[in-house]
């Protein structure tokens, strides 16, 4: 049996003396998306921190045979995308300037990006829909054309792990549903893995292979929306959302979708 793309094994980090994770296992494929889904303090930011190596902490991570603790912050830098729930970036620069950031990793010190990497820069910033947008100033643009824009930046990264947290807060319906989209193709057709902080399950269940449900810092399920049944997954959702359940509908072109509704009571 093959080893998997990406392993972490007993991964436990807080803050402080405050622990938040207690022991994390999970398994990542090539080519999927990964939903990680759970209330609000439960670990979702501080795992893709500590997998990212943000925040140390105790356990291991491997990806394609490698074990990430032993890399540099360059050579991590070079396998791993980060997104944060903000991009960090508080200095007037142009958006073409932010996605070039994607290439630092490559380059050698004070080399600039070439024309053929601003070629590709241009390339997804089109397909993220903010050509029109490259030269203007990154602190203007509106918190959903920045993560797009941040996205962009992760496209010419490169990198074989995607790490998200809630890359699609500050979108609206159709952009939310257009990224993921972006991100599935991106997966899928690079062979990359992707792990998706996420706060809506509908989406997580739409598009995410594996979705992996965090309680009190430890993983309490995995399931996966392709091949588990309703009841499997509606038990495990159900310890983090209460009285939850899954339905299985339609569109009008017959594309089948998987839907979840409360079933909480309000009196």
């Amino acid at each position: 049996m093959m080893d998997p793309y990406f392993k972490a094994d007993r991964v436990c980090a807080g803050y402080g003396s405050r622990k938040v994770l207690n022991g994390v296992d999970f398994c990542l494929e090539k080519g999927t998306l990964t939903g990680l889904l759970g209330a609000n303090g439960s670990g979702k930011t501080t795992l893709l921190k500590a997998v990212c190596g943000l925040l140390s902490h105790e356990g291991t991570c491997t990806l394609e045979g490698q074990v990430l603790e032993r890399l540099s912050g360059r050579e991590r830098a070079k396998r791993i995308s980060y997104i944060p729930q903000r991009s960090g970036i508080t200095i007037s620069l142009p958006l073409l300037d932010v996605v070039l950031m994607g290439f630092e990793a490559t380059l050698g010190f004070l080399e600039r990006p070439s024309k053929i990497q601003k070629e590709m820069a241009y390339s997804a910033l089109s397909v993220v829909g903010l050509s029109e947008k490259a030269e203007e100033d990154f602190l203007t643009l509106s918190e959903g054309q920045k993560q797009l824009g941040i996205l962009a930046r992760t496209m010419v990264e490169n990198t074989g792990l995607l790490l998200l947290d809630e890359p699609d807060s500050a979108l609206d319906f159709y952009q939310r549903h257009r990224m993921l989209k972006l991100l599935k193709n991106m997966a899928e057709e690079r062979g990359k893995a992707g792990l998706l902080c996420l706060h809506d399950p509908g989406l997580a269940l739409e598009f995410c292979d594996q979705l992996l449900l965090l309680k009190e810092g430890i993983c309490t399920a995995s399931i996966h929306p392709g091949r588990d049944s309703l009841d499997t997954m509606e038990n495990a959702l159900r310890e983090i959302y209460g009285p939850v359940s899954l339905l299985r509908c339609k569109d009008r072109r017959g594309t089948g979708h998987l839907m979840m509704v409360s079933e909480l009571e309000i009196s």
